[in-house]
């Protein structure tokens, strides 16, 4: 006879759904769960529903905030001149951490991924066109990862920059072919930005 402790299972199964969380791990992270005082668990809990509730993506450059604007693009001191391209909100975290970057971001919620069934309308990229038009961006730096979605997303998007007369450059490959910038340390992803070459 099997053990099966349904809401013990369901348990197991949410944190199974988790990105590089096998089945036992995610047994792991269910036992530690119920192991917690009921106080914290429900902190654990009101954390998640209140991510959910209050966290939404800035007007101008689509990160995650909780307010209208991210606090990069709310911040006067950056420039605003500047706009590197990112695939998600965990890369915008990555830069951030090298403190050298001053510019503003744009993130992207995805990359061109036909196989997939992702087309350049399921991305943000109507958003940072918007953000072209006026004439103060002088310079869009493509993180995209270096993968073939990357790659293509990174190309697809300075088809449609260059004629606008702004200048695109891409992340030297200080980064590895297939690697996450997520990763990345922070002295990769400077010499990265520091080595862009223009596409």
């Amino acid at each position: 006879m099997a053990y099966n402790v349904v809401p013990l299972t369901k348990l197991i199964e949410q944190f199974e759904r988790l990105p590089g969380i096998g089945r036992k791990s995610a047994q792991r992270l269910a036992f530690y769960v119920l192991d917690l005082p009921k106080q914290k668990a429900e902190e654990f809990a009101g954390a998640i529903l209140e991510a959910h509730e209050k966290i939404k993506r800035c007007s101008i450059c689509q990160n995650f905030t909780d307010s209208e604007q991210c606090p990069i693009c709310a911040n006067p001191a950056r420039d605003p001149s500047v706009i590197c391209v990112v695939e998600d909100p965990r890369d915008v975290m990555a830069f951030e951490r090298t403190r050298e970057y001053e510019g503003l971001y744009h993130v992207l919620h995805g990359l061109i991924s036909p196989m997939d069934g992702i087309g350049p309308d399921q991305l943000c990229i109507k958003e940072l066109l918007r953000r072209l038009g006026d004439g103060t961006v002088k310079e869009v730096i493509m993180a995209t990862n270096p993968t073939v979605e990357g790659e293509a997303t990174a190309m697809y998007l300075a088809r449609l920059i260059k004629p606008m007369g702004v200048r695109v450059s891409r992340l030297a490959y200080g980064i590895p072919v297939g690697g996450n910038l997520e990763f990345a340390d922070e002295v990769t992803l400077f010499r990265a930005l520091e080595g862009r070459n223009e596409i």
